[in-house]
C-alpha cells in the first residue's frame, strides 16, 4: 500500500458510480507491450501507461495503445529521482518528456508519474505549471522484485484491493504472465476497470 496526503496527487479515484480500480503500467514502452495489449484487448480492460520518453520511438505500438482506449502519461525522460533535482531541473526533465511524447503521438499528455513515487513541492509546482496531474498508486504489485515468484504479484494486489485504487504494474515478463489471472481475480472481487 502507498498513500499520499498531498491533495495534488492522485492515488485513488473518487467515482461513486461503480466499484472499480485503475491499472497502470510503468517504465515502457518495452518489448512486452504488444502482449500486454493483447491481454487487455481480449479482457476489454483499459489501462494507463506511464512511459519514459527516451524509450518512445515512432515504431513502438503507441498508435495501438491510443486506438484501443488506453492513456499515455509521462514517467519523465530517463527515470531519475526528481527529489534530487532543483526546481528548474525537474521542470525541464518533465517538460522535455511531455514534449517528446506529444511530438510522437500528437496527443496531449495530462498525467505524470514521478519515478520511484518520489516527489517534493518543486515536483508539484512543475507539474502544475505544465498542467499535469501527478498520479502515484494505492496498491503496488512489487512485480519488479518478483521475477521468480509471479504468484506473489497476484497476491500483493488482490489482498490489498479497495475501491478506486490505482494499481502499480510494470511492462515486465512476470507481470504479463499473471495478467489474465490478475484481471479475473479482480473481477471475482466485484471490481470493474476504469481510466483516470
Amino acid at each position: 500500500m502507498y498513500d499520499s496526503t498531498n491533495l495534488n496527487v492522485v492515488t485513488i479515484s473518487q467515482d461513486p458510480t461503480e466499484k472499480s480500480v485503475i491499472l497502470t503500467f510503468d517504465d515502457g514502452p518495452g518489448r512486452f507491450l504488444p502482449q500486454i495489449l493483447d491481454v487487455l484487448k481480449q479482457e476489454q480492460v483499459p489501462a494507463v501507461f506511464f512511459w519514459q520518453s527516451r524509450l518512445l520511438y515512432p515504431k513502438r505500438p503507441w498508435k495501438r495503445v491510443l486506438s484501443e482506449g488506453h492513456l499515455i502519461g509521462t514517467h519523465t525522460t530517463k527515470h531519475i529521482n526528481l527529489e534530487k533535482l532543483t526546481y528548474d531541473e525537474q521542470y525541464q526533465e518533465v517538460k522535455n518528456s511531455v514534449m517528446a511524447i506529444e511530438k510522437v503521438t500528437g496527443t496531449r499528455v495530462k498525467y505524470f508519474r514521478p519515478p520511484f513515487g518520489r516527489f517534493n513541492n518543486d515536483t508539484i509546482k512543475a507539474a502544475k505549471k505544465l498542467s499535469l496531474t501527478p498520479v502515484i498508486w494505492r496498491v503496488a504489485s512489487m512485480d519488479w522484485e518478483l521475477k521468480d515468484n509471479p504468484e506473489q504479484i497476484l497476491n500483493n494486489i488482490v489482498e490489498n484491493l479497495e475501491d478506486g485504487a490505482v494499481i502499480l504494474l510494470h511492462e515486465l515478463k512476470q507481470t504479463l504472465d499473471v495478467l489474465p489471472r490478475l484481471i479475473d481475480a479482480i473481477r471475482e472481487k466485484g471490481y470493474n476497470f476504469k481510466l483516470l
